[in-house]
C-alpha cells in the first residue's frame, strides 16, 4: 500500500469555500484508485485555508499520471437534505508529494484532455449576436453564466451600487427626465459637477482650444486614427491661402507635406451610416476630415482645416482656425462627435470587447488546463464573458443606453462594425506595425505610443521567453493541434474567415506565436485601459465628447450662433444618460487585479515564475518611469500606467 500527502488550497473570494464531500482518486499507468476522502476532524476547505491530508492507496497504481478530484454533496438526514448547500468551492490548487510522470501522449491524459474540452465546448458555445460581428457566448444574461466567469459577489456589488447611485443623483437633479435642450452652457455646469476629476476639469478649462483638440488625438480617449498625411486627399481640397495664417511665412503645405509636418484624422467610415432618433426628433452625423500641423521643435499640434463631409463642394465648406468663433467651434464638435461614434462602436466595442471575448471562448474551448498557453491566458479573460453578456443586457441591446442615447443608436453601430470588420487587419491590432504604418514614430508628446510601446515590448520579452520554454523548436508549434485548433477557432470565429485581414489560421513559427500571444494579451488589457478609462473623463463635459447632435451639419459659413450650437447638442436625458453609462465603465468597481498579477498561480515550475517575476519587475519600473514624467504634465497621462492596467476586459 503506498501512502500520499495532499495539500489542498482554497480561495479567499468572498463565498469560497465548500460544504461538499471532496474526495480524490489517483490515476497511474496501472490503474485508478478508489475515492481516496479528504477529511479532518472538523470543517475543512473555508475561504483562504491551506490544509494536509494523507491518504492510503490499497493497491498500487504505477508511476501516477494525475489526480482526479471529485466533489459531492454531503449526506444529510432525509428531512434536511433539501436544505444542504450548493457551493462553488473556489479551490485554488492542489499539491501532491510524489514522483509524477509527465507522459504526455498516454493515453489516461489525453482522454482527460479530451474529456476536459468537451465539457468546456458543451458549457461555453458560440452565437452570432449581429451579422457580420465577431460571433460571441451564447447565453442571455450575466445571471445564468457559469460561477467560473460571473463577476464575484464583491464586484457585482460594487458594479450595480455605483450605477445606482449615479442613476439616483442625477435623477434627484430632475435631469434624468428632461428631453429638451440644455438651456445655456451655464446650466451644463450643473452636470459638470457630477464626480468631477482634475482630468475632467481640465477638459473643462480647455475644451475649446485648439491645442487641446489636436492633442486628444494622441493622448485622448481614441488615439488610432491620426496618421501622417503625405499626400492631401483629392476630396480634401484645402489651399495654401487657408491655412497660410497657422503655417506662417516661408513655406507651403506642399513643403510642410514634403517635411512630414501634416497629419490627417479621417472619419470617412462615418459616411452615409444610418442615424438614430431620440426622443422622437433624427438626430445626425457627419464624416469629416481634419487636418493637422506639427508645429516646428517639440511645439504642439495644431489643427489647419476641417471638412464635415467626403463630398467637397460649396454646401461643405473647409473650416478654419480663421473663422468665426461659433464657426470654428461648431466645426470641432461635429469632429467631436465623429471621435464619439467611431470611438464607442469600432475602438471600445469592437475591438476592446468583441475581441477579447473571442479569446477567451477560443481558449476556453481548445485549450485544457493543463497547457502552457492557457495557464499563460486565463488571466487575461478574467470577468470579459461577464462584462460582455451585461454589455448586451444594458448597453447595447434594443431600447438600452446606445439606442436611447447615441446618435447612431445600435442599427448605426452595427452597420459601423460590419464595415470595420471587412476592413479589419491584423497589422492594427500589433501596435508596434500600426505605429509604423500610420507613420506616427516620431510625433512629439505622443503618450499613448510612448507607454503602449514600452508595455508592448515587456509583453513580448515575458511571451518569448514563456514560448521558448515549452516550445523548443519550430516543429514543435506546428505539432501542437490543440494550440492549432485555437488559432483556427479565433480567425473562423473571431474574423469570420477573412483571409483578407491577414490574421493567421495556423502558426507555423515560434516568432508567429510569439506575436500573436503578445497581441492578445495586450488587446486584452492595456489597450482595453488605453480607450476605455479615460472615457469618462473625456464626456462628462458633454461639448468635448457629445453622443449626438440634433442638427445637421452646417453647409456655410457665418450661421452659427451660441444658442444654434446649443441646439445642435444631445438633450439632457441622452447627456445624462451617456453619462452614467460611461461613469460605471471607466473605474473597476473592486477586486482588481493589475496587469502581471497572477495570484492563482497557474505556473508551478521554476522557468516561468523567473519569466513572471521578470516581467512584473519590467512593468513597475515602466510604471515609476510614468509616473515621473506625469508630475510634469498640466495634463497626466496614466491611462497606460502598469499599476492601472487591469489584466482582462472586466468592465
Amino acid at each position: 500500500m503506498a501512502k500520499f500527502r495532499i495539500r489542498v488550497s482554497t480561495g479567499k473570494a468572498c463565498g469560497a469555500g465548500t460544504w461538499d464531500k471532496v474526495s480524490v482518486s489517483i490515476v497511474g499507468m496501472r490503474g485508478e484508485s478508489p475515492l481516496l476522502p479528504l477529511d479532518h476532524l472538523g470543517k475543512e476547505f473555508t475561504a483562504g485555508a491551506e490544509e494536509d491530508f494523507e491518504v492510503t492507496l490499497p493497491h498500487d497504481v504505477g508511476p501516477v499520471l494525475l489526480l482526479r478530484v471529485h466533489k459531492a454533496p454531503l449526506a444529510l438526514p432525509r428531512p434536511l437534505g433539501p436544505l444542504a448547500p450548493n457551493d462553488a468551492w473556489f479551490c485554488r490548487w492542489f499539491q501532491l508529494e510524489h514522483k509524477v510522470s509527465w507522459a504526455d501522449h498516454h493515453p489516461v491524459l489525453q482522454r482527460q484532455r479530451l474529456e476536459e474540452l468537451q465539457s468546456r465546448q458543451r458549457m461555453y458555445c458560440w452565437k452570432t449576436y449581429s451579422p457580420g460581428w465577431p460571433h460571441c457566448l451564447d447565453q442571455a444574461t450575466a445571471k445564468d453564466l457559469d460561477l467560473n466567469v460571473k463577476y464575484s459577489v464583491v464586484k457585482n456589488t460594487k458594479f450595480y451600487m455605483k450605477g445606482s447611485s449615479a442613476f439616483a443623483e442625477l435623477k434627484i437633479k430632475g435631469l434624468l427626465d428632461r428631453t429638451g435642450l440644455w438651456r445655456s452652457l451655464r446650466e451644463m455646469r450643473r452636470m459638470f459637477n457630477f464626480r468631477k476629476s482634475p482630468a475632467a476639469e481640465y477638459v473643462f478649462e480647455h475644451w475649446q482650444d485648439d491645442t487641446f483638440f489636436a492633442s486628444q488625438f494622441l493622448n485622448g480617449l481614441n488615439p488610432v486614427l491620426i496618421q501622417r498625411c503625405r499626400s492631401l486627399p483629392k476630396n480634401f481640397p484645402v489651399t495654401d491661402d487657408m491655412v497660410a495664417p497657422i503655417l506662417g511665412p516661408g513655406t507651403s503645405l506642399q513643403a510642410e507635406l514634403e517635411k512630414g509636418s501634416l497629419f490627417l484624422v479621417d472619419h470617412g467610415i462615418l459616411s452615409g451610416v444610418r442615424t438614430n432618433v431620440i426622443n422622437g426628433k433624427p438626430q445626425f452625423s457627419a464624416a469629416p476630415m481634419t487636418l493637422l500641423y506639427q508645429s516646428p521643435g517639440n511645439g504642439p499640434l495644431l489643427p489647419l482645416a476641417i471638412q464635415l463631409s467626403q463630398t467637397p463642394g460649396p454646401n461643405n465648406p473647409i473650416f478654419l482656425p480663421t473663422d468665426d468663433k461659433w464657426d470654428w467651434l461648431l466645426a470641432k464638435t461635429w469632429v467631436r462627435n465623429a471621435e464619439f461614434s467611431v470611438h464607442e462602436a469600432l475602438t471600445h466595442l469592437l475591438h476592446a470587447h468583441l475581441l477579447p471575448e473571442v479569446f477567451t471562448l477560443a481558449t476556453l474551448r481548445q485549450l485544457p488546463s493543463c497547457h502552457p498557453l492557457f495557464k499563460l491566458l486565463i488571466p487575461h479573460t478574467r470577468y470579459t464573458l461577464c462584462i460582455n453578456t451585461l454589455a448586451r443586457e444594458l448597453l447595447i441591446a434594443p431600447g438600452q443606453v446606445v439606442d436611447r442615447s447615441t446618435g447612431l443608436g445600435i442599427g448605426g453601430f452595427s452597420e459601423l462594425i460590419q464595415r470595420n470588420m471587412e476592413q479589419l487587419s491584423y497589422s492594427v491590432l500589433c501596435l508596434p506595425e500600426d505605429i509604423r504604418a500610420r507613420g506616427v514614430e516620431d510625433i512629439p508628446n505622443y503618450y499613448y505610443r510612448d507607454d503602449g510601446m514600452q508595455i508592448w515590448g515587456a509583453m513580448e520579452r515575458f511571451v518569448s521567453e514563456i514560448v521558448g520554454i515549452y516550445y523548443p523548436n519550430d516543429a514543435s508549434v506546428r505539432d501542437d493541434q490543440e494550440l492549432q485548433a485555437w488559432v483556427r477557432e479565433i480567425f473562423s470565429r473571431g474574423f469570420l474567415d477573412r483571409e483578407s485581414s491577414g490574421v493567421p489560421s495556423s502558426l507555423d513559427t515560434q516568432e508567429a506565436l510569439v506575436r500573436y500571444v503578445t497581441m492578445v494579451i495586450f488587446t486584452c488589457s492595456a489597450q482595453h485601459s488605453a480607450i476605455s478609462a479615460g472615457q469618462f473623463d473625456s464626456s462628462v463635459w458633454m461639448p468635448n465628447l457629445p453622443p449626438t447632435m440634433q442638427l445637421p451639419p452646417p453647409t456655410s459659413k457665418g450661421q452659427a450662433q451660441p444658442e444654434g450650437f446649443i441646439a445642435t447638442l444631445p438633450p439632457v436625458n441622452a447627456t445624462c444618460d451617456i453619462i452614467i453609462a460611461l461613469w460605471l465603465l471607466s473605474r473597476e468597481p473592486g477586486d482588481q487585479r493589475p496587469l502581471g498579477t497572477y495570484p492563482d498561480e497557474h505556473f508551478t515550475e521554476e522557468a516561468p515564475q523567473r519569466s513572471i517575476a521578470a516581467f512584473q519587475d519590467h512593468l513597475t519600473q515602466i510604471s515609476r518611469d510614468i509616473k515621473e514624467r506625469n508630475q510634469k504634465l498640466a495634463l497626466p497621462y496614466p491611462y497606460l500606467d502598469p499599476s492601472l492596467i487591469e489584466n482582462s476586459v472586466s468592465i
